[in-house]
Parts: C-alpha cells; structure tokens; sequence
C-alpha cells in the first residue's frame, strides 16, 4: 500500500511553521516524515529538546518519522550500532544510513531491541542482500532513494530502474522523492531547485510525479522532497488513484459520448499478448456489441505514439476496444481518435509499455 509523506527540516524553519505544515498535510491523509539529523545542531542537548518535541507532535498527527544520520550524527548523540536507546528515547521510527558502519555494525543496528527500523540508500549499490546473509534482520530493513538538490544531477530512469530491481528482488519496502514547485522551498542544504529523486520530475507538476511513480510499480511510500508544498499540491497528490496507474488525456476535439464512455468509464486492464504497435484494453467492447461508435473522420493519415483511439463500427467485431499507440501505425478508418496522452505523462506512457498488462485508468 502506497503511502504519502513530507519532509521538514526544523533547523531552517520555525516550530510554529512545521507544526502547521505537518497538521495541513495530515489532513490530506499523510502519514510520513522524513528530517535531517545531518545538518541539525552539533550540542545534543539541542537535539534532544528540539527534536524530541518535534517527534512527539508528528506522533501525535499519527506520522511515522524517519531522519537522516551518519556515524557522526551518532557521536554526537553518544549512540552506536549496539546502542540506539536515546533514538528510542526520542521516539523516533526509522533511521537512515546516510553514511554506514563496518558491515558487523551494520548488521547490529538492525537488531537493535526497539524495532526502530533501518533505512538504506536506494540510490547506492549497498550490499544489502549480503547483510542479510550475514545476519541482518530483513524485518527492519527498508530502502529510501536519495534525492537530488542540484539540477541535473537526478537520477535517470535507467538507472532508478536498475536499482529497483535489486531492492524488488529482495521484497523491500521502498520509498521515493517528488518535488514541490513551490517558490522558496527548502531542503537541508542551500540549494533551491527542488528535490525530487528523478531528474525528469524536477519541473513536472507534482500529481504527474507521483502518478509516474505509482506506475512504476515498485516505490511503496511517496515522499515530498523540499518545504513547504502548497496545499494545492497537497491536495493534488491526495487525489492520486494510488490503487493503479492513472494517465492523463488531452482530449480531440469533437470526442462523442460513446467514446467518451469506453474511454473513461472502464479501469482497464491491457493485454498481456498486445503487439509492438498498442496498448490493447479489449473489455469495453463487451459493451458495445450492440452499441454503435461512428466513424469520425481524422486529418492525421497516421497515428503517433500516445495517441489513444477507441475502435468504430467500420471494425464492429473489435469495436469499443481502446488502444494507446505505441509505434506508429496508418489511419485507416477503423479507429476513432480520441485524444493524446499529455506532455507530462509520456513517461507513465514508457512505463506501461514495459508492462503492457498494466491495469490503467484514462484521466
């Protein structure tokens, strides 16, 4: 089950300003955190007083929170692998390794006795299957990706791939970063260019974001990189179909009522056997075997990629059948245009090619 998150970072705000993000987005159905021990005060009676009344509010609007940490971070909190308990005392739910121990050291902490789960660099070649063979307990073990303050340095779509793939071998919980496009948002560190995962969400508006990650099919919880979002925003991503993947369509002119309903009154499930040309979803033509769809006469002589037509009566065996076209084929008269895939989820476009079995919804 996907689940939505925020990042905030207390050092470079105000108590009064996160505790009022944190209860506008749990509103909105969020229920996780992420924060930043990496840059916080070096006295760790600060941190102990900041951070702990920071967590028990975030407890109290039924967060569960996860901060970043390195070895150094544990120094200062006279903590260790073998000996967590003032994270305990804190309260805090999950620590990430932004920088690692020896590989005993590693294993330890995720044994640790209060179930304070460990997270891993998905953005990295971490060994962690060879953790596990050594002794990690895999029950506390969870993946977070990086994310990227400096533009164009975010991760590519092959690369994030390949990583994914380790961690989906391995059964484990992951988790992602999309961006706020707001003006002045923050991170832990003095860039502002945003700070999503994917170099290719950085400027997207956040709801394609988190639908393109939802169609990956492989990132568990969603995770706002910078603050503050807009409500908008937060209220956008909230109405993400999180169930499955959802894309958007820009719609042709003219569009009828019946394509309309083939188009956007089915949750579709295309066809495991589609050619190298569509995306097939076959089951709406079981509704129009006895309903006409009219020829609609098109300019375009061939049909592109992204384009998404609905089956006419000049093929009524196939009829109310709708197709996303994958490579280009001819117009030839046998299927109505009825709108393209928008600019901004060409990409879920590539992921469901990947997986022509997809179960998808038209938006």
């Amino acid at each position: 089950m996907h689940r939505l998150g925020i990042s905030v970072y207390p050092e470079h705000s105000t108590q009064e300003k996160d505790f009022a993000y944190m209860e506008l987005a749990a509103k909105y159905g969020f229920s996780r955190i992420f924060t930043c021990l990496l840059s916080a005060s070096s006295d760790p009676e600060v941190i102990k007083r900041e951070f702990g009344a920071f967590l028990k509010k975030a407890h109290e609007l039924g967060y569960e929170v996860a901060a970043d940490t390195n070895p150094q971070v544990f120094q200062n909190l006279g903590a260790s692998p073998d000996n967590l308990e003032i994270f305990h005392q804190l309260g805090l739910d999950i620590i990430r390794l932004d920088g690692h121990f020896d590989e005993l050291q590693d294993v330890l902490i995720t044994r640790n006795p209060y179930g304070i789960k460990i997270e891993f660099n998905g953005s990295s070649d971490a060994d962690v299957e060879r953790l596990i063979r050594h002794g990690a307990d895999r029950r506390n073990m969870i993946i977070c990706h990086n994310f990227y303050p400096e533009r164009y340095s975010g991760l590519s779509q092959k690369t994030f791939d390949r990583f994914n793939e380790k961690w989906t071998s391995l059964g484990m919980t992951t988790a992602a970063f999309v961006s706020s496009q707001a003006e002045h948002t923050f991170g832990p560190w003095e860039v502002y260019q945003g700070l999503p995962t994917l170099e290719a969400d950085r400027t997207l508006p956040i709801d394609a974001q988190v639908r393109h990650m939802v169609a990956c099919e492989v990132i568990d919880d969603i995770l706002i990189g910078n603050a503050y979002a807009t409500e908008e925003e937060l209220k956008a991503m909230a109405s993400v179909k999180l169930t499955n993947t959802t894309i958007r369509m820009d719609e042709a002119e003219g569009l009828g009522e019946a394509e309309k309903d083939a188009v956007y009154r089915f949750i579709h499930n295309g066809r495991n056997d589609a050619s190298e040309y569509f995306i097939r979803s076959s089951f709406p033509r079981l509704q129009f075997k006895s309903r006409e769809i009219p020829f609609r006469p098109c300019e375009k002589k061939t049909f592109t990629r992204g384009d998404v037509l609905v089956v006419n009566d000049n093929l009524a065996h196939y009829r109310g059948e709708v197709e996303i076209v994958l490579t280009e084929i001819e117009n030839d008269g046998q299927r109505n245009l009825a709108g393209r895939i928008a600019d901004t989820d060409m990409r879920i476009l590539d992921e469901m090619e990947k997986r022509p079995d997809h179960v998808f919804e038209i938006i």
